[in-house]
């Protein structure tokens, strides 16, 4: 989004980011086998490639150095305010603007209010009885502790998602006994993983056409996977497939039957490995599929009353993915004092994932119902802030001050979405973290990538409103120079003081 505005000459804009650093899930996790489920050529920002992924799926370190290499590229990190939390967005509808406060106290103004703090940032700690009273070590994944040595260790692994999937098998050799603890199974499909040679690097640099070229049969061959979704009774066969690849990489039949979902693929997160069902081979790793009943100071114990010695505990549990959840203290009203916790009580629901009726300029990446199960989603970034951009050039070309999505608009696009995941795998049944308690999907696009992309092309200026002030076009500018100014020097002071606390530490 930042980038995007530089290209268009609009350089007048910050960035709030209540960590010490750009990259976001690539800055926190960086657990052992931590690597992207998207191939790196497609994860990666279409205007601004890297030749030199070292493999087809990039370990976390090499994204996290991609994104800083770019932030520096382009001049980003001047536009930053690290560790600025965001408590608190308020619009003011008399002078048009969102008053911006963080958990420092400082207040910031500005016209447009982008917020893209990702759905999967806050940590999914489980409410296991007795887990505080844990005498040994305990983090979650996206918390590893690297100074903590698992070698040696009576290890377990709480929760079988894209995580744990990658870690177990990377730490199993390591440790003394692995437990694994799984709720329910996922399903595991093998990875098309491998280095890139030195010949493809050099092609993909001197050769954009050939890089394109690369990209582009990547962005299909994932796009494909959106046919077992749409299509259930496809999803099915290829569900028969799936449990003959784990028949043939488990050895153990018992362990191999735990392994299995009863669930239509792609139900869930489809997850992929080639390391994963073939740990259960060790003699060092166990299935547990019996439910926790409690954890003691050095122990767990299992509904079937069997106790295992544990030394530390790995929460490899997700993410709290509902917002109306991990944006409860979060105060953000828009028109006539409107709160979003109140809109948002019964579900979280935008249009195009993008924009939120009473919520005039504020912009959403990756809201309710833009995230993927199939493809690379900064594909639907990108779509979203050509969308944002083209949102501001329309207020700009009709001398306004700020449009709203309309009630109707929004409620109209969200119930045709409901309507067509009902005709997708998401509703066969199972529960994920795509749905809310009461089964409602608020995370994932129902349809094909490119039809977000085509449908967000242009703006339909009937779904909105746009409002002007009723004073001069001129005085709306003087205030709003005076509030940037104001608020420049809030941030050089902010940046001031932040410089001298780093030198203190």
């Amino acid at each position: 989004m930042a980038i995007q505005l530089k290209e268009q000459g609009k350089n007048n804009f910050f960035i709030l980011e209540k960590s010490h650093d750009v990259g976001g899930t690539w800055r926190d996790n960086s657990y052992p086998g931590c690597a992207c489920d998207v191939q790196s050529h497609m994860y990666s920002f279409s205007f601004s490639p890297n030749n030199h992924w070292s493999k087809r799926y990039a370990p976390w370190h090499e994204i996290q150095q991609y994104l800083l290499e770019t932030t520096a590229k382009y001049d980003i990190r001047k536009h930053c305010q690290f560790h600025q939390e965001v408590v608190s967005a308020v619009f003011n509808e008399n002078i048009g603007e969102w008053v911006i406060k963080t958990h420092t106290g400082i207040i910031y103004h500005c016209k447009h209010f982008i917020l893209a703090s990702g759905p999967l940032h806050v940590p999914e700690i489980p409410n296991i009885k007795g887990l505080k009273n844990f005498q040994g070590k305990v983090f979650h994944s996206a918390q590893w502790d690297h100074d903590y040595d698992l070698t040696g260790k009576n290890v377990a692994s709480i929760g079988t998602g894209g995580s744990a999937i990658q870690y177990c098998p990377e730490i199993a050799p390591k440790v003394n006994q692995l437990d694994v603890f799984q709720r329910t199974p996922a399903w595991v499909l093998p990875r098309d993983d491998r280095k890139y040679w030195r010949v493809e690097k050099t092609a993909f640099k001197h050769i954009p056409g050939w890089r394109k070229l690369h990209r582009y049969r990547l962005y299909w061959t994932n796009e494909a996977r959106v046919w077992p979704i749409f299509n259930p009774s496809l999803a099915k066969s290829l569900s028969m497939l799936a449990k003959g690849l784990i028949r043939f990489q488990v050895k153990d039949k018992v362990t191999a039957s735990r392994l299995t979902p009863n669930y239509t693929i792609g139900c869930k997160r489809i997850l992929i490995s080639n390391k994963y069902y073939p740990m259960f081979n060790r003699k060092n790793v166990e299935l547990v599929t019996e439910g926790i009943k409690e954890i003691k100071e050095n122990s767990i114990i299992t509904a079937d009353g069997k106790e295992r010695a544990v030394d530390c505990i790995i929460l490899g549990t997700g993410f709290v993915v509902d917002p109306r959840i991990y944006m409860r203290d979060f105060e953000l009203k828009g028109l006539e004092g409107r709160d979003l916790r109140t809109d948002w009580k019964d579900c979280a629901e935008a249009y195009y994932g993008t924009s939120v009726a009473g919520y005039p300029n504020l912009w959403m990446l990756i809201g309710p119902n833009s995230g993927l199960g199939h493809n690379s989603i900064i594909f639907m970034i990108e779509a979203q802030v050509k969308y944002i951009l083209n949102c501001m050039k329309a207020i700009e070309h009709r001398q306004s001050d700020y449009m709203t999505v309309k009630e109707d608009a929004q409620l109209q696009f969200n119930t045709h979405l409901q309507k067509l995941m009902k005709q997708t795998v998401w509703s066969t049944g199972c529960k994920s973290w795509y749905q809310q308690e009461d089964g409602r999907n608020i995370a994932v696009w129902p349809k094909s990538t490119w039809k977000f992309w085509l449908e967000t092309l242009n703006i339909k200026v009937s779904d909105y409103v746009f409002t002007q002030l009723g004073q001069s076009q001129e005085q709306r500018k003087d205030q709003h120079r005076n509030r940037v100014s104001e608020t420049k020097s809030k941030m050089k002071r902010n940046k001031e003081n932040t410089e001298v606390a780093t030198e203190l530490t």
